[in-house]
């Protein structure tokens, strides 16, 4: 019979693959948004500008 001491490696080892799976996936993520970002026109970074500065809603 096993006990929860057993399966305790499997489960931190399960844990701990998801966690680096999603950290990686959002590194990915982050990295591509930041050259999606650059190769935008300073002109068209609507996410950049307030309302104030002529940003359209």
């Amino acid at each position: 019979m096993s006990t929860a001491a057993d399966n305790a490696p499997y489960i931190i080892a399960g844990w701990a693959a998801v966690a680096g799976g999603i950290g990686a996936y959002v590194a990915v993520l982050v990295r591509r948004g930041r050259a999606l970002s650059a190769q935008v026109p300073a002109d068209r970074r609507r996410w950049s500008t307030t309302p104030a500065e002529g940003s359209v809603r």
